[in-house]
């Protein structure tokens, strides 16, 4: 595996990542409440904590995707 090849892959892994992660805010944002609903039946949370446990995961996404796809194609781009 070439350095370029892994440059792109990971660059195209940061954009598929973040296109995920729109999605679930446009989904959690939109559609809140049916997606509460769908939950409620399996686990009994409050909607306050249901908030707090998606904002959370996503914040842990989004870093997650900056540490391991866009610092090292950022630094791929840099040394190459």
């Amino acid at each position: 595996m070439t350095i370029e090849l892994l440059r792109d892959v990971l660059g195209w892994c940061a954009v598929i990542n973040y296109g995920l992660l729109l999605f679930w805010f446009l989904m959690f944002s939109q559609a809140h409440d049916w997606i509460y609903n769908f939950h409620s039946r399996w686990f009994t949370l409050s909607v306050e904590r249901f908030d707090a446990i998606h904002y959370t995961s996503m914040a842990v996404f989004k870093l997650s995707v900056f540490m391991f796809n866009l610092v090292p194609y950022i630094a791929l781009c840099i040394a190459t």
